[in-house]
């Protein structure tokens, strides 16, 4: 048996999330369902991370075991010829057997967008949150930095989930301008349940002159749900990368 390491980029905009259910479209089963054509049998993948319905990512992982004697190379390109169109299998790698796409890893990077004009963007209404009253860029940036370091983040954790440890380690939350586009970079050790959705949604208020950028350490200190502010819509988040390096912290793009 030998086990893949899988890396997947994926429009969200059709499923309902990532793990399998029974009654709805998922990026899990559309991925199994590709890798059974090819094998010719079932193969169960592990996900590094289970994305919501509407959420999107450029650099999901998981891993697969199999005794299909295929290359690297011909797993990738028989993926790419069974998935889905708004599926694609970025690389297929030969690991070793003890790797795990969950708890192998040590980091992720996801990003929010937000468009930030006037008028609606057609192009992005599926890519990113729109808000159409102009935001404090500068008030949101300072906010974002009280959220860095090692904490409880309950307060940005949503319910119901199995969870027992709300401790985090979130070493960059960063914002950056293209244009009119918003983007929200946070690379921790770990999440909590829509964890980044809930930052989003709450320093949004920050930029909206709702709450200011030192309310963010009240919000932390909390520890519940309430204290923070809404949970940004899926539809402008994306997994970007899984890490299983020695847990330096990348440069963010």
């Amino acid at each position: 048996m030998t086990t893949f390491k899988l890396v997947l980029e994926y429009d969200g905009t059709q499923y309902a999330g990532w793990q399998r259910q029974p009654n709805a479209p998922t990026i899990q089963a559309a991925v199994e369902e590709a890798l059974a054509a090819i094998a010719q049998t079932r193969l169960t993948i592990i996900g590094a991370g289970r994305t919501d319905a509407g959420v999107h990512a450029f650099g999901q992982v998981a891993s697969f075991r199999t005794d299909r004697g295929l290359s690297q190379r011909e797993w990738l390109r028989a993926l790419n010829a069974h998935l889905p169109a708004d599926i694609s299998a970025l690389s297929v790698k030969a690991v070793p057997d003890h790797f795990h796409a969950r708890y192998s890893a040590n980091g992720k990077l996801y990003e929010y967008h937000l468009m930030n004009r006037s008028e609606r963007a057609p192009l992005l209404r599926e890519r990113a949150w729109m808000l159409y009253k102009p935001l404090d860029f500068a008030a949101m940036t300072e906010a974002a930095a009280y959220l860095t370091g090692s904490h409880d983040f309950s307060s940005f954790e949503t319910a119901p989930t199995d969870n027992e440890n709300p401790q985090c380690r979130l070493q960059r939350a960063d914002l950056r301008r293209q244009g009119d586009l918003i983007i929200l970079s946070f690379y921790a050790d770990r999440f909590l349940k829509q964890m980044v959705r809930s930052m989003v949604g709450t320093l949004v208020e920050v930029g909206q002159g709702k709450r200011t950028a030192a309310d963010m350490r009240t919000v932390l200190a909390a520890r519940a749900r309430a204290a923070a502010g809404r949970t940004a819509p899926a539809h402008g988040l994306y997994l970007v990368r899984v890490d299983y390096t020695d847990g330096s912290i990348p440069s963010l793009p």
